[in-house]
């Protein structure tokens, strides 16, 4: 399974999409803004741990959504409130309107068309675009990104309480109980905020 994202701008021939093109039309504002939190955990540049996101080092990404995600969270912040703030930002929206001008999705810009559709599953043969992209965290192994990513997104309390007590479980189960916050996060701080692409 494709877990790693180290490109912005995807070279496929067949789409000609970026990486949050793709994110778009697979999930929306929320799928942007979730792959750019985790794209940028996975390059080192933001710290994620216990729903909150916090950006690390002095200079933002060149890509305008990573950006946004970066300067948003300087000091840690909920991803939850990161997803809210950018969900409806210029550059995710800019996505929206350029998906749009292409055909691929709909006037109102909340369905594919029939070419967006086609265009989605060309993308998802390219094997240098993340699973995460497609799929939201769920697509991750085990750790605090995924855990952390998924669980910031609004569930009824209850069955987000059991959820967490599960994702929990498998995450010990997977790699060892309590290794995620070393390996992974590195120690990790939160950034905090909100949210991240389904389990």
């Amino acid at each position: 399974m494709r877990t790693g994202a180290r490109r912005t701008a995807v070279g496929n021939g067949d789409t000609g999409l970026g990486m949050y093109d793709i994110a778009f039309l697979a999930g929306r504002e929320e799928r942007v803004v979730d792959s750019a939190v985790i794209a940028l955990a996975e390059r080192g540049l933001v710290v994620v741990s216990a729903s909150r996101v916090r950006a690390v080092g002095d200079e933002a990404p060149e890509h305008a959504v990573e950006r946004a995600v970066f300067t948003s969270c300087p000091h840690s912040r909920s991803i939850a409130a990161v997803r809210r703030a950018l969900e409806h930002s210029s550059p995710v929206e800019e996505i929206g309107r350029r998906l749009s001008s292409r055909g691929l999705l709909s006037r109102s810009g909340r369905r594919l068309t029939r070419r967006g559709r086609r265009m989605l599953k060309a993308a998802a043969r390219d094997d240098s675009v993340p699973a995460f992209v497609f799929e939201g965290p769920a697509a991750l192994a085990p750790g605090p990104v995924r855990r952390n990513v998924m669980a910031s997104h609004t569930i009824p309390a209850g069955l987000g309480r059991y959820l967490a007590r599960m994702g929990r479980a498998l995450d010990d189960e997977g790699s060892g109980v309590g290794s995620d916050t070393t390996t992974e996060s590195g120690g990790g701080f939160s950034c905090g905020g909100g949210g991240g692409s389904g389990d």
